[in-house]
């Protein structure tokens, strides 16, 4: 199984760079790594390139115009890119546990997306990692906000990790699924603009397309820097067109990734 891993990012260089050190010591890589970059500035175009050049598998950059939070329309644009048959998708602000990549790929399924879970950093903590370099973290040390998502157990994660049916929690900071399953249900709807849901209705999608939710607890970690909640002035909306697609049931989305797939 060949597995590509998408980085969304905007203009915060910094925790990028940890983000993508973390992926470059996996004791398993990903066969691809792109960066999808919502319309940062020239020095994460720098710093990108700087990583590119120590990684020994393809890391690419695609970038769009910044013309306010597109999220969907940049992973969209990525998962275009994709040559592999699995993806996982995490947030530029997010540090991977060693055997991340591992893990994903340990419990892969077919008709199965996985959404892991993440551990959250204090602003210290945050502001301690970005100054050391700091990859690795103990479920013992001071700064982490739900330390039982830190603790790596296989057992623990055959006993915790199950199936669930409804949309609680989604979040693609940590999140995983088949290409082919996102290609069929058309990717990511672009008809989100601004921050929310988005994630939660292309689950919803594969959901009602006969795709199934396991939660992965215990495996697969990866731990989330401290930053400031974005503005959700679109949320409203956003909801409006979550709430169709579960009450309508679709299982595909008219602004979606067919636009780039011959690109």
């Amino acid at each position: 199984m060949t597995t590509a891993l998408i980085i969304t990012t905007y203009n915060w260089k910094e925790a990028l760079e940890i983000s993508l050190l973390s992926v470059l010591k996996q004791n398993e890589l990903p066969d691809e790594i792109i960066v999808a970059d919502d319309g940062s500035r020239q020095d994460t175009r720098e710093t990108i390139e700087k990583i590119s050049s120590e990684s020994r598998v393809p890391l690419q950059h695609v970038w769009q115009k910044d013309m306010g939070f597109r999220a969907a329309a940049i992973r969209n644009k990525a998962i275009a890119r994709v040559k592999s048959e699995y993806i996982v998708l995490v947030d530029g602000d997010m540090i991977l546990h060693r055997d991340f990549i591992k893990d994903h790929r340990s419990i892969a399924t077919e008709n199965c997306f996985r959404q892991g879970s993440r551990v959250l950093l204090t602003k210290g903590k945050t502001s301690q990692a970005l100054r050391r370099g700091k990859l690795g973290f103990s479920p013992l040390e001071l700064g982490l906000q739900n330390r039982v998502n830190s603790i790596h157990s296989e057992f623990l994660s055959k006993l915790f990790s199950r199936r669930q049916t409804d949309l609680g929690g989604i979040r693609t900071c940590n999140f995983a699924f088949w290409r082919s399953d996102c290609l069929a249900v058309n990717g990511f709807n672009e008809d989100f603009v601004g921050w929310g849901r988005e994630d939660s209705e292309f689950a919803a999608r594969l959901l009602q397309n006969g795709i199934a939710r396991g939660n992965v607890k215990f495996k697969a970690i990866a731990y989330h820097l401290f930053h400031h909640e974005r503005p959700r002035k679109n949320l409203l909306r956003n909801d409006e067109i979550l709430e169709k697609t579960i009450t309508r049931k679709l299982t595909y989305c008219n602004n979606g990734i067919n636009k780039y797939m011959d690109e």
